[in-house]
């Protein structure tokens, strides 16, 4: 994720976070170029070892351009040997898949954040309802080779159930392996072991790259199997990630010693699709012609950054307007393409969360900055995030919480109830009807020549007839509502002003932009000019359809060079002469149906308000297959639609009973409509609309309250009990640290990576022999952004490092109780290990930066006195979950006994209490519990309804340390996959999704809650339920809930 504007987000963080991010911002702005034709150039070693590869002919390209009716200037650069392939291709317009000019349409989605393969498709298919054609995925190393040299990627991290839920769904795949990614990930990607790496992260240091190499090599290999070259649909692959910045000492930058290492792996493992970049800005980094040049250079961007907690406010010199030029500038060879453009944002720990987020960069953002970007003919488009998920089990980065929601189009809890979702629907829709934007020439910006307002900036775009006229404010960020008329030329009418309707004008309103088009083909037919923005169109055989839009309120003009009008529904303004017909409308909510010809093969034109057209959906048949879609209203959601004979059969999600509408691609002899397998009554209208009500039956059924369940509790801090026995524990005896980011400070490492502990809770014992002068103890403890540490000595609680927003180390001197001479006691130190950093400017080296203790004084005595052991989770590397992965567990006592598994209540040996859970008891000192309880659902099958477990509102977002709000922490287990952090002094997040799949929706469930009190005396959680957050009558599949490991006695426990 991010780019220059991200520098300057960090900017913003690095104020909030005060030590956590590098605050450097790049040179320059964001902005970038435009691109031509260069197919595969590989170096000579990678060509021999995919020898057997495709070659790709001349003369194969020449008759491909034709078929598909271009002629474009220089389809393909000359050879120095043959290309890979003949499957994905490009010139400096777009991409080409099996010869079809396309727009890559993608989405970001990271299936390690959603950890039910199922539920892919749902994702999958959500997407390609929306108009995209693509999507794009990180890989995230730390999951899959948690030991130096063992590659694991089966169960949840096998991405095979992904890319057949891609195929199957008509979606292709953007592969970004890395190895690094950031992501805002734990180390960015970088497994914690990489902490013990001497040499420099993300360069050319030999340690390093070998340290890469068997992740590239298997993961490379997983990628290979599924390009679209082997029947797969990956038809991209991206090396690195955001190669962009660095510190100066780092030369030369960037390395193409190192980068070209990257991109032989991946030639290596047999990937042989096109290999595209994603520069951090518009630098040109890795651009063809650059030494270890990609294929295709991209770019990234965030311009309007992440200060969620002013979400109305758009700062000035914030919208891009030179990308183009720089485009044609770095890489016009090849096509424009943007490989992450904000689509959301995160937000931080003690942020002001997703709601705020989602204001942000709404439907209005993506109304302005995404249309600015197709005046600039980008071709390539991956929006981050479409899907975000959840940081499940420790894998998210120390700046932020459990939920990735990212204020994407599809919320974490996969609803598509945003407006931002049905906005891009509108707009991926229209480029998908529109060839003739893939080729069109970019003009420049103007306040004059094309409009009546210099208040408005109107950047051109010209086909070889189709020309496209893309309208925003002059002032971006502008609130005001602007009266304008569009100046254009058409081949029907030469040089003419609009709308001609006299007394009528166009109107935009505030943070708004328009795509207004003239002499667009539809399907034979000319569409002179529309101001109204067109959704969809198709030309079927025996009638054509198409579906324009106003935002509400405004009017609108649209010409046909097309006689003959019968107004069908609404209040139309017309006009008719010699062969044209002129239509004039106000989108003020109710729809207007006109009907335009003669005799037959009419042209259906539905004019409808912005917030109507949301209710409406083009859906293709078959995947990647856009010859016969049916084009309906039907409300919440589409999915699939298949003709069979005489037989409509939908498949989509309602949330009411909905009156669903078939504009176009039924059969005309229809006798059977179904929706999600169920037969449904229809009429069918004079003019051959299918008109059905699809019932919603709002289904029975009950969660339990978790108040009323019977809970068990165990103390899961018995380290600080007299007499227990840590001799299993790891000694802490490495006098030298692995780290070479810092230098110790004690007389040995108490670095948690150094000895393989490098997630979740870590706990350390120090024991020394009293002279009784010893008075007081400073700790530095350092976990990452909202941690937190406790301390004790013996079992008389000492005190915490309580946590705030900011707070990546803590600094706390102790006052210590009497001791007695010469007797031995035990200093228990608990630290919240919050992940990783990242390593985004290289030679930061920030991703080392260490977690534990990183010093301590002992008043009176030597450092040396103290004699260190440490824990995190059981086996460190060796890590006994193999199911949930390296990250899930960490090192509470709970944890490494296993007990927060399921099955765990029943086992016996156990000292398990009976309790009426953590809301109700809670804790009566500082320490940590654990309380767990098992409950059964029953929730019916055919619906989606989402879940979520809800805390009660107590947390603070104060970034001081003496919050008066309790400082405790709590770990939410569902069968056995830690799928929450709550941290009640911090915040923000409070409502916890957990998606079916890891629930049991129809089975007994294991809850499992750590409780950690930071502070002296009792504390309770606020309050937890189990909610219900939407009952969705669904066409998804049947999810399986994901078979976990479950409760077994570990016999290495301690």
């Amino acid at each position: 994720m991010v780019g220059q504007e991200r520098a300057e987000i960090r900017l913003v963080i690095g104020r909030s976070f005060k030590r956590e991010y590098i605050t450097t911002s790049l040179p320059g702005k964001f902005e970038v170029p435009h691109i031509r034709l260069l197919v595969l150039l590989v170096r000579m070693k990678s060509f021999l070892k995919l020898s057997g590869a495709i070659a790709l002919s001349c003369l194969a390209i020449e008759s491909t351009a034709r078929a598909v009716g271009y002629s474009p200037k220089e389809w393909i650069k000359p050879y120095r040997r043959e290309a890979l392939q003949d499957i994905v291709t490009w010139d400096e317009h777009s991409l080409f898949v099996h010869g079809e000019r396309i727009f890559l349409y993608s989405g970001e989605v990271h299936p390690y954040r959603l950890p039910v393969p199922d539920l892919y498709l749902d994702i999958f298919q959500k997407i390609k309802a929306l108009g995209y054609n693509g999507v794009s995925f990180y890989v995230d190393w730390a999951l899959l080779e948690g030991k130096p040299g063992e590659y694991r990627a089966e169960g949840v991290f096998d991405l095979q159930p992904f890319f057949d839920a891609a195929q199957e769904a008509g979606i292709y795949l953007l592969a970004r392996p890395g190895p690094y990614i950031n992501a805002e990930v734990s180390g960015g990607g970088f497994p914690g072991w990489i902490q013990r790496v001497n040499g420099t992260l993300r360069t050319r240091a030999t340690d390093f790259l070998e340290a890469t190499d068997n992740y590239m090599k298997n993961l490379g290999a997983t990628i290979a199997s599924a390009q679209i070259t082997n029947g797969g649909p990956i038809i991209l692959v991206q090396p690195e990630n955001e190669y962009t910045q660095a510190i100066p000492s780092i030369q030369p930058f960037p390395d193409p010693v190192y980068m070209q290492y990257v991109e032989d792996r991946l030639r290596d493992a047999g990937i042989v699709v096109p290999l595209i970049s994603n520069d951090a800005s518009a630098q040109g980094n890795n651009a063809p012609g650059k030494p270890a040049a990609v294929d295709i250079y991209g770019h990234d961007g965030y311009p309007l950054g992440f200060d969620c907690a002013n979400p109305n406010t758009w700062p000035d010199g914030k919208l891009p307007t030179n990308w183009h030029q720089i485009h044609e500038q770095q890489s016009p060879n090849t096509p424009y393409s943007i490989v992450e453009f904000q689509s959301g944002s995160f937000d931080p720990w003690g942020g002001p969360g997703f709601d705020k987020c989602e204001v942000l960069v709404g439907a209005e953002f993506e109304r302005v900055f995404y249309k600015q970007l197709y005046s600039f003919g980008v071709t390539i488009l991956n929006l981050y995030m479409t899907y975000g998920g959840t940081n499940w089990g420790n894998l998210g980065h120390p700046g932020g919480y459990t939920s990735y929601d990212y204020a994407a189009p599809i919320r974490e809890d996969r609803q598509v109830d945003r407006e931002k979702y049905s906005e891009l629907k509108l707009q991926a829709n229209f480029l998908k009807v529109s060839p003739a934007y893939l080729t069109a020439a970019r003009g420049n910006a103007s306040t004059t020549t094309w409009t009546t307002s210099s208040d408005l900036a109107v950047t051109p775009a010209s086909g070889e007839s189709t020309k496209f006229y893309f309208v925003r404010h002059s002032k971006y960020n502008s609130l005001d509502s602007t009266s304008y008329k569009l100046n254009i030329p058409t081949s029907a009418f030469g040089n003419i002003t609009v709308p001609q309707i006299n007394g009528t004008s166009l109107t935009l309103n505030g943070r708004d932009s328009k795509i207004h088009v003239s002499d667009y083909d539809i399907g034979g037919a000319t569409l002179v000019y529309s101001t109204a923005e067109i959704f969809t169109w198709h030309k079927y055989a025996d009638k054509t359809v198409l579906v324009v839009y106003g935002g509400p309120g405004e009017t609108h003009e649209l010409a046909l060079a097309v006689t003959g009008l019968e107004v069908l529904e609404g209040d139309v303004k017309s006009s008719t002469t010699r062969g044209y017909t002129l239509l004039n409308f106000v989108a003020d909510g109710t729809r207007k149906v006109a009907k335009v010809g003669v005799g037959a093969n009419f042209i259906y034109v539905y004019m409808l308000d912005r917030h109507e057209a949301y209710n409406y959906w083009p859906v293709d048949q078959a995947p990647h297959d856009s010859s016969s879609p049916i084009i309906l209203k039907a409300g919440y959601l589409m999915r699939t639609a298949k003709v069979t004979g005489d037989t409509l059969a939908l498949t989509g999600d309602l949330n009411a009973t909905t009156p669903v509408e078939i504009l176009g691609g039924a059969p005309s002899s229809l006798s059977k409509l179904t929706f999600n397998g169920d037969e449904v009554d229809f009429t069918v209208s004079k003019e051959g609309s299918v008109m059905a009500n699809v019932e919603f039956a709002k289904p029975e059924f009950t969660v339990p309250k978790l108040s009323e369940l019977e809970w068990k509790y165990i103390n899961s801090l018995p380290e600080v009990q007299a007499g227990y026995d840590d001799s299993a524990w790891t000694k802490a005896d490495l006098a030298k640290t692995f780290n070479s980011l810092r230098p110790l400070t004690t007389p040995v490492s108490l670095y948690s990576s150094d000895y393989g502990f490098h997630t979740g809770t870590l706990l350390y014992r120090g024991t020394f022999t009293a002279t009784g002068n010893e008075t007081i103890l400073y700790l530095a403890t350092q976990g990452g952004s909202a941690f937190g540490s406790s301390a004790w000595i013996g079992d008389q609680f000492l005190g915490s490092w309580r946590g705030f927003d900011a707070g990546v180390s803590g600094n706390v001197t102790f006052t210590l109780p009497n001791l007695t001479k010469g007797k031995t006691y035990t200093i228990t130190v608990v630290v919240d290990n919050q992940g990783l950093d990242e390593n985004w400017t290289i030679g930061t080296e920030t991703m080392k930066n260490p977690r534990g203790i990183l010093d301590y004084k002992l008043a009176g005595r030597s450092a040396s006195d103290v004699a260190w052991k440490l824990t995190g989770n059981l086996g460190g590397e060796d890590y006994k979950d193999i199911s949930r992965g390296p990250l899930n567990e960490g090192g509470l006592f709970v944890e490494r006994q296993g007990l927060h598994l399921p099955g765990a209540l029943k086992a016996s040996g156990v000292d398990w209490k009976p309790s009426a859970g953590p809301v109700t008891d809670g804790i009566t000192t500082a320490g940590i519990s654990f309380f767990g309880t098992e409950f059964d659902l029953n929730i019916p099958s055919g619906y989606d309804i989402p879940l979520s477990f809800t805390f009660a509102n107590t947390t603070s977002s104060t970034n001081s340390t003496g919050s008066s709000v309790p400082a405790y922490r709590v770990q939410l287990y569902v069968n056995g996959w830690q799928y929450g952090k709550y941290v009640n002094n911090v915040g923000p997040q409070t409502k916890f999704p957990v998606t079916e799949g890891i629930l049991n929706y129809n089975g007994t469930n294991y809850l499992g809650i750590s409780l950690w009190n930071l502070d002296s005396g009792a504390t309770k959680v606020g309050g937890l339920e189990l909610t219900v957050d939407a009952t969705i009558w669904s066409g998804l599949r049947t999810v399986r809930t994901v078979e976990g490991e479950v409760y077994e006695k570990r016999d290495d426990a301690y």
